[in-house]
């Protein structure tokens, strides 16, 4: 009998080098430190199992029945945002094969010339022009490419990200081109329902006082003091309030000047010896329909890979200067 070898076809999420967990055939892409993100999901669901359970039947009845509706419609979008940020594919940028890896390096070594021992190599960058401004790409030495603009390495996931925002713990994945808009949906409408819950406590706990006086609202709140969960609720919220709004109106600020966390926190675009902001449109309106509502390419980790196993790992299939963003409106400058 001849054996028959059978070669099983792999995706491309499998043969990922990056420090990512997969699930769901790869649909589902996550960073491996996930325990602050079951946190996330503890506290959002928690603080609103205790409205709903007791504050929702009090305000419904004697109030409106459109409370807890309105406040179940926020809750199942909150955790739909949040899903779809910490599962989605941020836009990691695939890496270059070991044939191009070897072509960057000959083009390097070929431009710089041989550099005699115990001397510091030159900088490994190049540049390009956005709206007539020189922006620098860096050379990344674990993905072998040269990043696009605005793309950085994340040191927790290990994988050149495309519009690299910041690592966020909260929602156990990194946040970028592809995901950011579902990140900023997720902090706007969390802001949004922990300003509901903290508004409709009080007004139950206002209610109920001026029918029974405060002091019968404590002893009636379910618990044991001083662990009532009214107040528990109450302080939930209270803290939780100021985080959410400020970092909801960081990023609306951000959305406004086209600007990613990584730039900011860097001040790419500040200082007296900066440039202006080559991707800001200097309008408000632009700049969020490009950031909010802007095209999104697929996801590098969900397509068929008809490789057989034994195959080299997953390289890039753009050139090396190339980006889905700003291959079509940048221009390589010649290094003088």
């Amino acid at each position: 009998m001849s054996a028959v070898m059978i070669t099983r076809k792999l995706r491309k999420w499998e043969k990922l080098p990056g420090k990512n967990t997969f699930c769901c055939d790869g649909r589902v892409m996550m960073a491996r430190q996930k325990g602050i993100f079951y946190l996330t999901l503890f506290l959002i669901i928690g603080t609103c199992s205790l409205f709903f359970a007791f504050e929702c039947p009090y305000l419904a009845v004697h109030l409106s029945p459109a409370i807890p509706v309105f406040a179940v419609l926020l809750f199942l979008f909150v955790i739909a945002m949040l899903l779809r940020t910490s599962f989605s594919d941020p836009g990691v940028l695939p890496r270059a094969l070991p044939e191009e890896a070897n072509f960057i390096e000959m083009e390097i070594e070929a431009a710089n010339g041989s550099v005699p021992s115990g001397q510091r190599p030159p900088p490994r960058i190049r540049n390009v022009q956005i709206n007539n401004q020189i922006v620098k790409l860096k050379y990344c030495y674990t993905c072998k490419i040269f990043r696009p603009p605005r793309a950085s390495h994340c040191s927790i996931c290990d994988n050149c990200v495309d519009r690299f925002d910041h690592h966020c713990p909260w929602v156990g994945n990194c946040v970028g081109k592809r995901n950011y808009r579902y990140f900023y949906l997720f902090t706007l409408t969390l802001s949004l329902l922990t300003i509901y819950i903290f508004a409709f406590n009080i007004v139950h706990v206002v209610m109920r006082s001026v029918d029974q006086g405060f002091l019968s609202t404590l002893k009636e709140t379910p618990g044991t003091y001083p662990f009532k969960y009214e107040y528990i609720l109450l302080l939930v919220c209270f803290f939780t309030l100021w985080s959410m709004v400020g970092l909801t109106g960081f990023h609306t600020y951000l959305i406004s000047l086209n600007q990613t966390t990584n730039e900011d926190i860097k001040g790419s675009w500040s200082g007296k010896n900066r440039g202006q902001n080559p991707y800001s449109h200097k309008n408000i309106v632009k700049n969020c329909c490009e950031v909010l509502c802007g095209p999104t390419y697929p996801s590098i980790a969900a397509e068929k890979s008809s490789a057989p196993k034994d195959d080299p790992p997953l390289a890039a299939k753009l050139p090396p200067l190339a980006s889905p963003e700003t291959d079509a409106e940048t221009s390589i400058v010649k290094n003088q």
